[in-house]
């Protein structure tokens, strides 16, 4: 292809309202055209880059098994009322009335669609294992859409979902896909950690993210650098810090800590560690009535170390807490423990709470903990001696760097990513049962399908790969996704008769070789023409210069080198193809 025949649109600066890296570069290189919030034009040199992701996709996808189809984007109403999901999703579900007021959705994701096809087409286990896959838009309403393709409300997505007879296929199938999904991600180039996930929204029992390293990332990876365990801090096991609790030695006493609210300010006050304190975190849980009103509320008490956070996704699969809570208010709080937030204990409660120690709280000895009286906290606790032993004792926390690992080879590491992939083993309860979709097994009984399903953020993968490869020029983009694999630059081809038949010829040559290369025809001053390249982020480029030419060596540089080498005319070519193969193997 030569550069006058797409189209080349590149900014000096970007746009005030670009937050980050891979958002800037998007809109100086001319790859996203802002339409509305979270809207965006693709234009031609972005949309090369999504249709080779697309490619790696699609190609692994079928290696995989799975077969290709396509949803619409809009959906009825009445299929995401039978999972309850209408209600649930909250407003980022996109509902619409058409003429007759029937209720739409501008679809998230296909869970309920996929379903419905597989209740009316796969009637027989003879018919499974079944997977069917679709690319398509997808629109969620975020309330603040916000660094470019990261976070928009419009984007593409590659879903694929599957359909089993029993929980054993199901975890093959799932297995499979694992594995589709790393060669997708190796082929694309990127650096990634596939992580232990919670399921979310979606529901099901068992989620690995596939997460692009990049030190921007939303996410923080908890990984093992001495094994193979990787997860989602939202997920990753905490482990107690201390084998056994200590005997006591210490009396309980009330100590002042005037103005001293926060367990930091404490410690410090008190010159004490801080992995001494312990911090109160209190919930509520609201039980309704037929009416829907609120009958019975039970408020709990939550105890972490003052050095660790609660984990909420975790609090959330506790006994008790699985049906959803919320933090309590402060007339709440004042009426159980008479006392306002900040000085907050378990000892000397006004009316009874449910006490959820962490693992690590659990084991403490001679802590330090509110007083449950402005102003004052209690010295030298102790569990059993001081106050009666929790309710509960569970994993409520976040894991910090250095926890030891959850399988015992090693201690933890933390570093941030950004998902660009999720798969979830479903099983039935969330999709097959409400929506009876089933099958007839081999004693011609119904059965709900086992399902998984399995997503690819496509154009979220463009500003992952931008975040992860780049530099203060512009982006890096590797050789499998980039939008053309080798761009050449004469100088001076509308002066030089002899500069123009080189490029022409080594453009033809390259070409009939299978490289996507790029011949810059546009007339642009050599600075400037190398500028919009090194944005733009081409792995490799060739210089053609009459210098050269009288010499018999073109000039060839990587995205990545400081500087160019030489390589006689005859063997550029053969150079470009060997170069460009070893980037595409890694």
């Amino acid at each position: 292809m030569k550069a006058s025949q797409t189209f080349i649109s590149t900014l000096k600066e970007a746009p005030s309202d670009a937050e980050i890296v891979s958002h800037q570069l998007m809109m100086r290189a001319g790859f996203i055209k802002r339409l509305g919030a979270g809207i965006y034009n693709y234009m031609p040199l972005g949309l090369r880059v999504i249709r080779k992701v697309e490619g790696i996709i699609r190609d692994e996808m079928v290696r995989a098994g799975a077969v290709e189809l396509l949803m619409p984007v809009v959906q009825p109403a009445e299929l995401w009322a039978e999972t309850g999901r209408f209600q649930a999703y909250g407003p980022e579900l996109l509902r619409v009335k058409d003429r007759h007021d029937r209720d739409f959705v501008i679809q998230p994701t296909s869970e309920e669609v996929i379903t419905d096809i597989a209740r009316q087409e796969l009637r027989s286990y003879k018919q499974l294992p079944r997977n069917f896959f679709h690319i398509q838009t997808k629109f969620r309403d975020e309330r603040r859409p916000r660094f470019g393709v990261m976070r928009g409300r419009e984007f593409t997505m590659k879903d694929a979902y599957s359909f089993d007879r029993d929980q054993a296929s199901a975890l093959k199938s799932y297995q499979a896909m694992f594995e589709a999904y790393k060669r997708i991600f190796d082929r694309f180039g990127l650096q990634y950690r596939a992580v232990a996930a919670d399921t979310g929204a979606i529901g099901g029992d068992a989620s690995h993210e596939f997460q692009v390293i990049a030190d921007t990332g939303e996410d923080a990876i908890v990984y093992c650098p001495t094994s193979e365990y990787a997860a989602n801090i939202e997920l990753a096991e905490a482990l107690p810090l201390l084998a056994a609790r200590a005997a006591a030695t210490q009396a309980m006493a009330k100590t002042p800590t005037p103005g001293k609210s926060t367990c930091e300010d404490v410690a410090e006050l008190l010159k004490l560690p801080l992995a001494q304190t312990v911090k109160s975190l209190v919930l509520a849980t609201d039980e309704l009535d037929d009416k829907g009103d609120v009958a019975k509320t039970t408020v709990w008490l939550l105890l972490v170390r003052g050095d660790h956070s609660l984990n909420e996704v975790k609090t959330g699969k506790v006994p008790g807490l699985k049906d959803g809570w919320r933090f309590a208010t402060v007339a709440e709080i004042e009426d159980h423990f008479g006392c306002k937030p900040g000085y907050l204990g378990p000892i000397g409660l006004k009316k009874p709470v449910k006490v959820i120690a962490d693992r690590t709280v659990a084991h403490m000895a001679d802590f330090v903990c509110g007083a449950n009286e402005p102003d004052f906290h209690l010295t030298g606790v102790n569990w059993g001696r001081d106050l009666p032993e929790p309710d509960l004792v569970a994993d409520i926390r976040n894991v910090v760097a250095g926890d030891p690992s959850p399988d015992g080879k090693g201690v933890l590491a933390i570093q941030r990513g950004i998902e660009v992939g999720h798969v979830f083993y479903l099983g039935t309860k969330k999709y097959s049962i409400p929506m009876g979709a089933t099958f007839l097994d081999e004693n011609g009984k119904p059965q709900p399908f086992e399902m998984g399903c399995y997503g690819i953020g496509v154009t979220r993968i463009l500003g992952a790969a931008i975040e992860q490869n780049h530099d203060e020029r512009g982006m890096i983009w590797p050789a499998a996704i980039a939008p053309f694999e080798c761009v050449i630059c004469p100088i001076g081809m509308d002066r030089s008769a002899e500069v123009k038949a080189a490029a022409e010829a080594l453009h033809e040559e390259l070409a009939a070789m299978g490289i996507d290369v790029v011949l810059d025809d546009r007339g642009e001053r050599p600075g400037a023409m190398f500028a919009d390249w090194e944005l733009i982020g081409v792995p490799l480029r060739v210089v053609i210069s009459d210098r050269g030419l009288k010499a018999g060596q073109l000039e060839l540089q990587g995205r990545r080198e400081a500087a160019a080498s030489t390589v006689a005319v005859a063997e550029v070519a053969a150079s470009v193809k060997a170069r460009i193969k070893a980037a595409m193997a890694g």
